[in-house]
């Protein structure tokens, strides 16, 4: 008997605007516009959707075919029909953050004030805003109580906000390799990306709309930051010491190693669909993120929270160690919260929550079921 295919889910991205926003630096911004992505089919009372929260790099297109690119989404892999956030069930969406450079307003957007794109006046972000502008997307889609808000590293983070901003507007969090706060060494990493696209002459203070971009101060922060995604073991299965293209030394400074090529690969793939700006803004509202600021303890933060939470972290996650998660779970169960944790085996550090999707499909579509089941 032949096994039934499943067609591919072609998706359109939409694009809402909302007349302002005030942000936690005390800047408004209006007009804002929202890219986001839908999939599956709100059910009649409304109670089956889910936010999915994307990581640094993401976007809106989380999952299925892009109509306009014709490349599948970010977590293909985790969402559709089936899958761990499965679209026979749930109505999953997705959207392009606050400072985004895909549709959402951000430092390449146009200041209607001005007439040219905010570049460096564009007022700096925090996860918070970007938290604030999505439950202005959920509310604008008449949805008054989402099921649950799930994602991976930043994903996690805008996790956490949503169950203590908006806790009576969320069932359940899943925050995956995740922090409650950056530490020191997560701080570093992203000022080393920083300081390289500004190091770029072709940065121009920011001012390169229209003009050459810092593509190689762009290509080597996302250099640097694919390295902390993947981990010891991976770069040796995946790399090893082997050259590429060549039996011997060039005893130059042109390509020898493997992993020297897909790095130099990476980081221009990267050049190609991201804005330097964006950049400088999202790694620096992930580095001020801290769910603890203003509480005596990381308990009291989760005073109010009413979710029940999945908490997922990786054994090779070396950007964002379990003991991160840990700390999460540590600090929700000392206010008797529903928690569960688990840590899953994988050699692909902190990539695991993107591509090690076997495990996470049998523990996430288990949780879902459980919350669904409890309405």
């Amino acid at each position: 008997m032949m096994k039934k295919t499943i067609p591919p889910m072609i998706v359109e991205a939409n694009i809402v605007r909302f007349d302002e926003i005030s942000l936690d630096s005390g800047a408004r911004l209006a007009p804002v516009d929202v890219a986001y992505e839908t999939y599956g089919v709100l059910n009649e009372a409304r109670s089956n959707a889910i936010l999915i929260l994307h990581a640094f790099s993401g976007d809106a297109h989380a999952a299925g075919i892009s109509a306009e690119t014709g490349k599948p989404g970010w977590w293909d892999n985790m969402i559709g029909p089936g899958k761990a956030f499965d679209t026979n069930k749930y109505f999953v969406i997705c959207g392009n953050v606050l400072g985004g450079c895909r549709g959402t307003t951000g430092p390449s957007s146009i200041d209607p004030a001005t007439g040219c794109p905010y570049a460096m006046s564009f007022p700096v972000i925090t996860i918070s805003d970007m938290v604030r502008l999505q439950k202005k997307l959920i509310d604008h889609l008449g949805i008054e109580r989402l099921l649950a808000v799930a994602g991976g590293s930043m994903g996690g983070m805008q996790a956490l906000e949503w169950a203590v901003a908006y806790p009576e507007s969320v069932v359940a969090a899943l925050p995956i390799a995740a922090t409650l706060r950056h530490s020191a060494q997560q701080i570093a990493f992203n000022e080393v990306g920083r300081q390289a696209i500004i190091a770029d002459p072709d940065w121009n203070e920011g001012n390169y709309y229209g003009r050459k971009p810092p593509a190689r101060g762009l290509a080597v922060a996302r250099m640097v930051g694919h390295i902390t995604y993947m981990s010891d073991d991976s770069m040796r299965e995946k790399f090893g010491r082997r050259l590429r293209n060549k039996d011997h030394f060039g005893y130059d400074f042109d390509v020898d190693f493997e992993v020297e090529s897909y790095l130099r690969y990476r980081g221009s793939e990267f050049v190609s669909r991201f804005d330097a700006n964006s950049y400088l803004y999202i790694t620096k509202a992930m580095d001020y993120f801290d769910l603890t600021s203003g509480h005596a303890t990381a308990a009291a933060a989760f005073e109010r929270t009413k979710a029940r939470f999945l908490v997922i972290s990786f054994s090779s996650d070396w950007l964002y160690p379990s003991y991160q998660s840990l700390e999460i779970v540590r600090a929700l169960r000392s206010r008797n919260v529903d928690v569960a944790y688990c840590e899953l085996p994988s050699n692909y550090g902190h990539d695991a929550f993107l591509v090690d999707v076997a495990e996470q499909t049998d523990l996430i579509r288990g949780f879902l079921a459980s919350t669904f089941e409890r309405l």
